[in-house]
């Protein structure tokens, strides 16, 4: 059974989840995978507390353990900032937790090539932790929108996106994409899951969509799971 630690946000668990089942395409209940999703809502905001690291910490540990408990295989978490605190919830938990950042690395090796250029939009704290540079660094050139574009499109977005504004982080993300796209990006990393729900949820962005040039962190860690899945089942 794969455990989800949701929560962070609600929609981005549940994007989690609807690919999850896509991906599978069971032709009878009984054919889609087994998965609990721990939609752990009070886990305190990531980006405005990396400074209370041992408070998120605990939270998030909290919600490991539970689908721990109750005899999960293996743990996915589908936000990308919550992997800033990856390495002490694997050493404190019995079982395996699939780190999203690797996974989105690991498919870019075999999409992309060598020092090419990889936009990433994501929150400040994932920016600011390094959680993708740690992987993509070795390889490839991440580039980031400027601070102005950071604060005044992408921030927004994933603000509304949580409000259920969809459409409003649709047009505040748009400027966000072209940037990158300006600066020659050969690939955009969505890395705050609530992005592809702004993204895709509406027909823009259709020759960018075409073109493949969007990395869809949720879509990339549902594949792995079920992978990970089928191998121990």
């Amino acid at each position: 059974m794969i455990g989800i630690l949701g929560g962070m946000g609600t929609q981005a668990g549940l994007d989690f989840c609807n690919k999850l089942a896509k991906l599978n395409k069971g032709k009878t209940d009984q054919q889609y995978p087994l998965f609990v999703l721990y939609n752990k809502s009070n886990i305190p905001g990531r980006p405005e507390n990396l400074h209370k690291y041992k408070k998120v910490l605990k939270s998030l540990l909290a919600g490991c353990k539970f689908l721990e408990k109750n005899k999960c295989k293996f743990i996915v978490i589908p936000c990308n900032t919550a992997h800033h605190w990856f390495d002490d919830l694997q050493k404190n938990t019995k079982i395996p937790i699939i780190s999203m950042p690797k996974e989105v690395y690991t498919h870019s090796i075999k999409v992309c090539r060598k020092n090419s250029k990889i936009g990433i939009l994501a929150t400040e704290g994932t920016l600011k932790t390094g959680v993708y540079n740690k992987f993509f660094d070795k390889k490839f050139k991440l580039i980031a929108p400027t601070k102005l574009i950071q604060k005044k499109h992408v921030n927004k977005a994933i603000k509304f996106v949580k409000m259920g504004k969809v459409k409003a982080a649709e047009r505040a993300i748009r400027q966000a994409v072209n940037s990158l796209i300006k600066m020659k990006c050969n690939k955009i990393i969505l890395g705050c899951t609530e992005l592809p729900i702004a993204i895709f949820a509406f027909k823009s962005f259709q020759k960018i969509k075409k073109s493949k040039t969007f990395l869809d962190p949720n879509l990339i860690l549902a594949h792995s799971s079920m992978k990970r899945y089928k191998r121990i089942n």
